[in-house]
Order: C-alpha cells, then sequence, then structure tokens
C-alpha cells in the first residue's frame, strides 16, 4: 500500500506542476508513516508542508489540492483521505482492498511478502566470528542471532546472501591461548576446556611446541569441539568459515601491502609501516607493520576486504561487539582506499548482554573462566525463547536477559504469546475439518472491525520486511508477531470462527488461515517453531 499512496503522490504532484499549480521541481522523498492513532487513519505523509518550506505556500492549502487530486485517482483504494492540521494527509484503507487481501495471501502463500527490492545483489554477512580461544557467550549469541535473522530478512527481500565466519587463528589472541594451555606466566584463559586442551595437546610431558603453536592447535580443537558444535545448537547455517591464516598462507596479507604502497597510501615511521587512514576520514593514520615485523590484525583485515570484494559481493554486513566501535572509522578508510565506496560496508555494534536471575544481576568473566555459555543458556531457556529475546532489542540499545521471564509458560512471555496465537488457528482449523471456501467473493463478509484490523495487520507484513532489509533493525521483527498475535487474539474473542452461519464461518476460516500463513512466516523468519498444539 506504502508503494500505491507514493505513486499516487507523485502522479499527483506532476499533474499540478504541468497545470501550473505547483512549480516545477524535483519532488522530495515521499515518507510514509503509521499514524500513532487508529482515529488518524493507517496511513499518513507529511509531503505538503515539505513542499510548503520550498514554495513558500499554505501547507494545508497545499494538502487540501493534493487530497483533491489524490481522490480522483483512488480507484477503491481508500474509505477517506482527510487532511489535517497543519498540514497531514491522512489515508483511510477502504474494506473493499482489505478484504481483496486476505484471497491474495492464500493465493501467494509462503510467497506473500517476497520483493524484488534486492534485485539478487550479492550480500555477505559476517556475524560471531569469536576468537577461538573459548565456548561462545552471551555477546556472541546476540550478534549470532540477529546476524541469521538478518540474513533470513534480506533473502526474502531479493537479495543474494552469504552468511559468513571469520576465523581468527592467527595473532597475539593465539599465542596467549597457548600459554594459557601451557600454564606459564602469560596465561590469560582458565576454566575446565584449559585442563582438558592440556591434557589432549600436552599429555603429561613437557611441552614440546612453542606457545604459538599449542595455541593454533588448541584453536582448531575449540573451533571443531566447542564453536561449531554451539552454532548449530543455535540453528545457524554458516555458507563459508573463513580462517584468517589462510591469508598468510595465499600471501594475500603481503600482496594487500604491496598494492598500498604502490598506490602510495603508506609511509615509514618509527621504523613502523603506516596506513594514511586519515586520507579517507580515519581520525587517525593506523598501523599496517610494526617495527619489529609483525604484521597488525589490521593489515589481514584489509586483505580480508580485498578478498570480499574479489568475490563479488556489493554490499558487507560486520557484527561486531562493543568493544569494536573504534575500529569502524579505519574499516571505511580501507573500504574506499580499495576503490569501493564507503556505503558499500555496514558495521552493526552490538551492546552488552546482561543476564538477570531473582532480580539481580549475574556477573561473568570469561577470561576469569566465571560465565554462562551460550550453549547452557539456551539449554535453560530453549532455542526459541533465546533468539527471540535477543532479537527484541536494537543492536544499539543494551539488552537485559530476564532468565525468569524466558522459563516462564504464561502469556507474560512474549514468545509463548504468539506460539499460542499459532496453536490456537491450528486448532480451530482442526475442528472445522472442512475444506476452506475457495470463491474469493466470500471475503466480502469481513467487515466487522476485529477482522479489518487483523487483515490489515497483515498486509504490513511486506512493508516490514522491506523496512527491515533498508535499516537492518532486525527488533521489528518479534515486535510485529507480537503485534499480529495481540490482534489475533483480540479478532478470536470479538469473532466467533465457527458459528450457525456457514458462510461467515468460511470467510472466518479464510481470514485465519491467511493469519497462519504470516505468522508463520514471520516465526520462520526468526528461527522461532511454530507448535500446532501447546
Amino acid at each position: 500500500m506504502r508503494e500505491k499512496i507514493v505513486k499516487l503522490i507523485k502522479d499527483s504532484v506532476r499533474a499540478l506542476q504541468k497545470e501550473g499549480k505547483l512549480p516545477k521541481s524535483k519532488i522530495p522523498e515521499i515518507l510514509v508513516e503509521y499514524p500513532r492513532k487508529r482515529a488518524q487513519g493507517d496511513y499518513a505523509i507529511n509531503i505538503a508542508m515539505v513542499i510548503a518550506k520550498q514554495t513558500g505556500k499554505s501547507p494545508m492549502d497545499l494538502a487540501n489540492l493534493l487530497r483533491d487530486r489524490l481522490k480522483a485517482k483512488d480507484k477503491g483504494l481508500f474509505e477517506k483521505i482527510e487532511v489535517v492540521k497543519p498540514g497531514f494527509i491522512n489515508f483511510f484503507v477502504s474494506k473493499k482492498y482489505l478484504q481483496k487481501q486476505t484471497s491474495r495471501i492464500l493465493k501467494e502463500k509462503e510467497k506473500f511478502g517476497n520483493l524484488k527490492f534486492g534485485k539478487k545483489e550479492k550480500v555477505n554477512i559476517e556475524f560471531i566470528s569469536a576468537n577461538p580461544t573459548g565456548s561462545l557467550t552471551l555477546g556472541n549469541g546476540r550478534g549470532g542471532f540477529c546476524g541469521d535473522v538478518l540474513a533470513n530478512v534480506l533473502e526474502k527481500a531479493g537479495f543474494k546472501v552469504k552468511r559468513e565466519y571469520y576465523i581468527n587463528d592467527v595473532g597475539e589472541q593465539i599465542k596467549k591461548l597457548g600459554h594459557s594451555v601451557i600454564g606459564d606466566s602469560e596465561a590469560v584463559y582458565k576454566g575446565a576446556y584449559i585442563k582438558k586442551l592440556k591434557k589432549k595437546i600436552l599429555g603429561s610431558r613437557a611441552s614440546q611446541y612453542s606457545a604459538e603453536e599449542v595455541g593454533e592447535k588448541a584453536a582448531e580443537a575449540i573451533l571443531k569441539e566447542m564453536i561449531k558444535p554451539s552454532v548449530k545448537k543455535m540453528g545457524i547455517d554458516f555458507d563459508v568459515w573463513f580462517s584468517e591464516k589462510s591469508l598468510y598462507k595465499k600471501g594475500e596479507v603481503d600482496k594487500i601491502l604491496s598494492w598500498l604502497k604502490n598506490k602510495k597510501l603508506t609511509y615509514k615511521k618509527e621504523e613502523a609501516l603506516w596506513f594514511k587512514s586519515t586520507k579517507f576520514g580515519d581520525d587517525k593514520d593506523r598501523v599496517l607493520v610494526k617495527a619489529g615485523g609483525e604484521k597488525t590484525y589490521f593489515a589481514s583485515d584489509i586483505a580480508y576486504l580485498k578478498n570480499k570484494f574479489k568475490r563479488d559481493f556489493k554490499k558487507l554486513i560486520f557484527f561486531w561487539g562493543a568493544d569494536h566501535h573504534g575500529y569502524v572509522k579505519r574499516m571505511e578508510a580501507a573500504v574506499q582506499a580499495l576503490g569501493c565506496r564507503k556505503e558499500q560496508a555496514d558495521f552493526i555494534i552490538m551492546q552488552l548482554v546482561r543476564l538477570f536471575e531473582k532480580g539481580k544481576q549475574v556477573r561473568m568473566s570469561k577470561r576469569a573462566g566465571i560465565y554462562i555459555t551460550l550453549d547452557e543458556l539456551i539449554s535453560g531457556v530453549g532455542l526459541d525463547v533465546a533468539r527471540f529475546f535477543f532479537l527484541m532489542r536494537s543492536a544499539g540499545s543494551h539488552l537485559n536477559f530476564d532468565m525468569d521471564l524466558a522459563k516462564e509458560r504464561s502469556e507474560k512471555n512474549p514468545v509463548y504469546y504468539i506460539q499460542y496465537a499459532y496453536a490456537r488457528i491450528c486448532s480451530i482449523l482442526e475442528k472445522a475439518k472442512a475444506k476452506i471456501n475457495s470463491n474469493p467473493r466470500i471475503v466480502e463478509l469481513l467487515d466487522h472491525p476485529s477482522e479489518l484490523n487483523l487483515i490489515k495487520q497483515l498486509t504490513k507484513f511486506p512493508e516490514i520486511i522491506e523496512d527491515t532489509a533498508k535499516d537492518y533493525q532486525v527488533q521489528r521483527i518479534p515486535q510485529y508477531a507480537i503485534n499480529l498475535a495481540a490482534v489475533f487474539h483480540q479478532f478470536y474473542r470479538d469473532c466467533q470462527v465457527l458459528t450457525d452461519d456457514k458462510k461467515l464461518s468460511q470467510a472466518r476460516l479464510y481470514l485465519i488461515l491467511a493469519t497462519k500463513v504470516v505468522l508463520k512466516d514471520t516465526l520462520d523468519l526468526m528461527g522461532i517453531s511454530a507448535p500446532s498444539k501447546m
């Protein structure tokens, strides 16, 4: 519907410009919003106020002029188009249009909401990418679930998506892991898993390997025996597991350093090699090779960026932890140095997760070996609840994970509330034990306010997909699921589905079957199960 409104507005403005009632100029961006109050309509725009600023005309006069032109082009889409101060135009979707959408959903089924917005553009989403130094923790879960769901949304929006895990298997943290397994004075990681690794790699003999070699062997074991099983338990399937070490083995790090030198984007200072990142908007230049000859992580990061662009990805999306906020500018500089647009790489910073139980925060420290693993959390509350709770807040907000609410088996728990709506639909359809009437005109019987409100919520689904594909705000998906479940439950309270009126029953069965399609698709996007019984 929003696309239809935008097209109608553009056509109306162009017509008024042609008639000389508006000056000929570029039409500003048209933002179609959902009004906060139902009395204000289903959609609203402020285009008249924007044009008024450009032309010096009265916003109300312009809004009325547009409204009259819109009414002439309406074609039965709206019950009413009204103008309200200071110049908003509110749209009330027609009953006839809504009724037809029910038939459309059942015709398209799981394809409802599929968009061509992405134009099959190749997108690489890198997420989790935790150092292979221990189990995945709550913070890894947040980025993991959000990255996976964004990938689902982008695929539905028409993008070609690859999920990628970057394995940081070289460098200082691998040496630290080695020292920890050996148990010398430079050890930093603790816990039962370190003792197991020591027994597995070193046995009862003194180490015959360097700390770096021990670290590499330990990292391989952690990745295989701890991280990959956890990822599987999370319900995530990566297309690519990319090793940082491979960039060195294939000489890609040395090649990118030579390339940057040839482009005169580096210089020597204090026996170190520096990248001119300030040339591309960074706040200071960055070291690529230290004075002692050791290459920095940033050197391999640039090689990794080059590798991704060589694989023909047009958009790169990174989910990073809060401690990586300072890396964004230098990575944006590297993207531009490689000859790409800064907008081709997006960096989503995930804020911290705090775990609460019985009203108190559970304190954790990975290095001290005191923490709750992601596996333990999923085992404690279930995968459906874990995924949903991690998705509920925006990436830029701190997340308080309430263990008590997560374990609640009542309507207080939003996951239970949504899944119960789906199970209720399945139960009604099972009781009906009749084929749904395929006559599309049966939907004309759907005119109760609760029926129409439910259809309105269903028709927002493609718009939710488009908005999320544009701004990556995946918390919009669980919120939509909550809203859809709430509107369905209200419909169930107000409108008896199985009645003596067979035609009305058929129409309402038609509606709840459409609701089942959209609710199931929404749950699938989040990677959450849709139980038929509860």
